[in-house]
């Protein structure tokens, strides 16, 4: 369940808010604000998950809040004003909204923060040791938002200097400022395999093998002598 917040100085916006989120099952609204200062008295006295936050309001704007506070629980922006949406997923906001806004379009929004929610609470209790099941997706920063990539669709990862290109399964490749280091280690292990400083490839993915090449499909990739022991381990053959 996420505990949630409505903040926005427009009374018939918080009750249409209201009528949205009690429509979903797991999130539970513990309290409206009209302002930014009633929703920090709230965050100082309760636990909150997610904040529903408009921008426009008096005395301190939705954005400067966002910058205000120190623990940030997931956010999702939702304004009559299109030209703040850069600034706001520069501040890591889960999605944002701009009124009117369609009921579909907000229940993709709280799945996308309850998806998000999910895994930060499996990585805490990996950190903590416990044995969870691995999840098949995960979320990265690309195109001014939180995209979640379905490990399955993976066909390859190839680093590209500061970033890296996701090449998915009939699905454009996305582009993002992460390291191989970072991004190996968001993939489950059994499932992919480094063959090379520049690519990380889907397993499932391999069509064959020859001398220093891995095919996946048409494309052939090299195979470097400083991966190859654990490759060949990887697919039986070690």
């Amino acid at each position: 369940m996420l505990r949630c917040i409505a903040v926005d100085d427009e009374p018939l916006a918080l009750d249409l808010l209201e009528d949205n989120i009690r429509q979903i099952p797991y999130l539970q609204l513990a309290a409206k604000c009209k302002n930014a200062i009633e929703a920090v008295e709230i965050l100082r006295k309760e636990t909150i998950d997610l904040i529903f936050l408009d921008i426009q309001m008096p005395g301190l704007t939705g954005l400067q809040f966002i910058q205000s506070l120190t623990v940030k629980p997931m956010i999702i922006l939702i304004t009559a004003y299109d030209q703040y949406a850069l600034e706001g997923f520069n501040l890591d906001v889960i999605d944002y909204l701009v009124k009117p806004v369609s009921f579909d379009r907000f229940f993709k929004a709280c799945n996308k923060a309850w998806d998000f929610f999910k895994l930060k609470n499996q990585t805490a209790k990996l950190s903590a040791g416990e044995n969870v099941p691995e999840l098949d997706y995960f979320f990265v920063n690309a195109e001014y938002s939180l995209v979640k990539v379905v490990v399955d669709d993976i066909i390859m990862i190839e680093g590209l200097k500061d970033y890296v290109k996701i090449h998915l399964n009939n699905n454009k490749p996305l582009i993002i400022r992460i390291s191989m280091k970072a991004i190996e280690e968001k993939l489950p292990g059994k499932k992919f395999i480094r063959i090379h400083k520049s690519y990380i490839i889907s397993i499932a993915r391999i069509t064959s093998i020859r001398k220093g090449s891995v095919f996946l499909g048409t494309a052939e990739l090299p195979l470097s002598d400083n991966y190859k022991e654990a490759f060949m381990a990887a697919i039986g053959q070690g």
